[in-house]
């Protein structure tokens, strides 16, 4: 594209990077354009970058969500409340959702949950839902799921909510970063597109999450609650743990199968993944008037234990275009501790470009399967985790970063521990 072609609105960001702020304007113009096709993946570069380098204030953020939400499609629902959930994401594994919709849906309030693909991490949850069933439904399709079942997760591409906001997470995906302003742009548009009016933020906080430390979470706490309550929106924010993956798998068809082994048996699959699901399903049911003050959490747990979710879920598939058996790997290959020590860190980011060379989320059995957690003690030769790829090509890639770069694991041992505290 010739300079004298160049989108009329690129004027806007060159004038946020010059220090001045967008205008409700700027972002009408700049959105129309990238839902119009105007924009190449340059331009929307350029407004990302932007977006996160030159941070957006309440205003902005507000502007950026309405200016989102004008350009798409927007469902109304029979129904009231009608509730949702959403992390900000950045953890590998953290396959809350599935189980999630299936107890609020069992529990009988609508969620009409859509998700994004995988941005910067090894599966995203419509990359993991799809290994269940189909994940790109239509508008109409999506609205027959929801009023049959009561619940859904698909892909978000594909009904047209927020659309403006797919192109920026395709985008996004390629820089492998977010701004959190637009962020919140991208989490509220979505919300409000959906028709919902009660949701719960999951934002996981830990040194190699997308949120690292309580001030950034503070200010995306902020931002999140004034631009929600701009637009009517009762929103409830969970801090959780990010120092470390959730659950044991990384990858579409793992993360699928700790799902399946949560929703199938009372006790089993990966505690932590079970738990953190249970905690944001019951302030769900809180917020939706299903369970009282300090009781969602127990009503929760009653229905999974119940089977009712497992019920539910095996429904929506079926709704969805029906349920299908989570593929297994061609090639599995164990990592092993070169020393001895207790696990003291875990690189999130490092952990999910390990799983990401391996395949993920392309591959939907590619992964790696997690066996060890923090504080955890290691031993020499002990396998931290097991790669597993669809061809030894990937499994070899995956190997030799790990090779290079290590497993993105600090395992200390007592020596080290003492000079630390000395």
């Amino acid at each position: 594209m010739s300079l004298l072609n160049a989108p009329n609105s690129l004027r806007f960001i060159r004038e946020k990077i010059e220090g001045t702020r967008f205008t409700s304007r700027a972002f009408t113009e700049i959105v129309y354009d990238i839902q119009a096709g105007v924009y190449s993946s340059v331009h929307t570069a350029a407004f990302l970058t932007a977006c996160a380098a030159m941070p957006l204030d309440a205003d902005e953020v507000y502007n950026l969500t309405r200016a989102m939400v004008k350009v798409g499609h927007s469902l109304k629902w029979q129904n009231s409340p009608v509730v949702d959930k959403h992390c900000v994401g950045g953890l590998p594994g953290n396959r809350t959702t599935p189980i999630i919709v299936s107890i609020v849906a069992a529990a009988g309030l609508t969620i009409p949950k859509t998700s994004s693909r995988a941005i910067t991490s090894a599966a995203g949850t419509a990359d993991t839902m799809e290994v269940f069933a189909p994940v790109d439904l239509n508008i109409d399709r999506m609205k027959y799921v929801v009023d049959q079942e009561g619940g859904c997760v698909v892909w978000g591409g594909n009904v047209g909510l927020s659309p403006v906001d797919d192109e920026l997470v395709r985008v996004a995906r390629a820089l492998d970063f977010d701004g959190h302003g637009q962020m919140v742009a991208s989490v509220l548009s979505k919300k409000i597109a959906a028709g919902a009016s009660h949701v719960v933020i999951d934002v996981p906080i830990g040194p190699s999450a997308k949120i690292r430390n309580e001030d950034e979470a503070k200010t995306l706490r902020t931002n999140l609650m004034e631009a929600a309550k701009s637009f009517g929106l009762t929103l409830t924010i969970k801090q959780t743990d990010g120092t470390q993956p959730i659950g044991w798998g990384i990858g579409p068809a793992l993360e699928a199968r700790d799902v399946h082994t949560i929703l199938t048996s009372r006790d089993s699959g990966p505690g932590d993944l079970r738990e953190k699901a249970l905690m944001l399903t019951g302030s769900l049911l809180e917020i939706g008037g299903k369970a009282r003050v300090g009781e969602g959490h127990a009503k929760a747990r009653e229905i999974l234990q119940s089977g009712k979710a497992w019920e539910k879920f095996q429904a929506i598939c079926e709704a969805q275009g029906g349920m299908r058996d989570i593929p297994t790997p061609k090639y599995t290959h164990p990592v092993l501790a070169d020393s001895v020590g207790d696990l003291m860190e875990i690189d999130n980011k490092h952990i999910a470009r390990i799983a990401k060379t391996a395949g993920a989320p392309e591959d939907k059995c590619a992964g790696l399967d997690l066996h060890v957690r923090l504080g955890q003690k290691v031993y020499v030769d002990q396998p931290v985790f097991t790669l597993h790829t669809a061809n030894k090509a990937a499994r070899d890639r995956a190997l030799s970063l790990v090779e290079l770069e290590g497993a993105g694991m600090q395992i200390v041992g007592e020596a080290e521990k003492l000079r630390r505290y000395v």
